[in-house]
């Protein structure tokens, strides 16, 4: 059976080559043994409602808020989540899928998908990120590489993605991203996928593709990040 990866608008949110996510995941699709079929969605294109797992980059403001209005219209993801179809979504797409985010200065209306309101941080956030997740995705720790000038509010009772130890993630609750019926939200570029083989696995378990014999090179750059994050947290610590 024929596996759809959806990636959505990589020409406005592909600032942080986050479609690369997308080519992860096609890549342990046939790995696998299963036939993968890669769909990018440009922002004018119709979004399939036929898709198994969805992808949702970063980008700037402008774009964002673009993004947002394109989505609401006739609210496509909100029958994929009906569906239950896994949808990872990362920094900016991360906070379109909340009730609300703050882009150009103005705070505009979000998809309402995630319990979730994202307001403009008291500083940018750029750097590493160091994280243990609360997710089952066969790592002890997560890295990426956040760019961010949102802080996200998760309400009380949120599953975040995982505990950070260094760099923001969510901003000010000590947390990154968030794990929510079949929506996974996270700051983290990288791309994520490729930082963090483990997370692909699980979202390719959640829609019935196990991959069973990951190559030891799929696991060096998570290897090689998480070195050197343990590295510059422990010299930190130790001045």
């Amino acid at each position: 059976m024929t596996v759809k990866i959806v990636s959505l608008f990589p020409d406005v949110l592909g600032t942080y080559g986050d479609h690369g996510n997308a080519r992860i995941l096609a890549h342990l699709v046939r790995l696998a043994g299963r036939t993968c079929e890669l769909t990018a969605v440009g922002i004018n294109d119709v979004v399939p409602l036929d898709g198994d797992l969805y992808l949702l980059g970063g980008g700037e403001d402008g774009p964002q808020a673009l993004a947002a209005r394109r989505l609401a219209d006739g609210s496509p993801l909100h029958r994929v989540v009906e569906r239950n179809r896994p949808i990872l979504a990362v920094c900016a797409g991360y906070q379109v899928l909340g009730r609300s985010f703050v882009a150009e200065g103005t705070t505009l209306p979000g998809l309402g998908l995630l319990p979730i309101d994202s307001v403009r941080g008291r500083a940018r956030m750029v750097g590493e990120v160091l994280m243990t997740p609360f997710a089952p995705i066969g790592q002890s720790l997560m890295t990426g590489f956040e760019n961010h000038g949102g802080q996200t509010i998760l309400d009380s009772d949120c599953q975040p993605l995982g505990r950070v130890y260094r760099g923001a993630g969510n901003g000010g609750d000590g947390h990154d991203g968030i794990v929510h019926g079949s929506i996974v939200g996270s700051y983290l570029h990288g791309p994520i996928l490729a930082r963090n083989p483990g997370l692909a696995l699980w979202l390719l378990s959640r829609i019935g593709v196990d991959v069973s014999d990951v190559p030891a090179h799929h696991w060096r750059l998570y290897e090689e990040r998480v070195r050197a994050s343990e590295g510059a947290l422990w010299t930190r610590r130790r001045a």
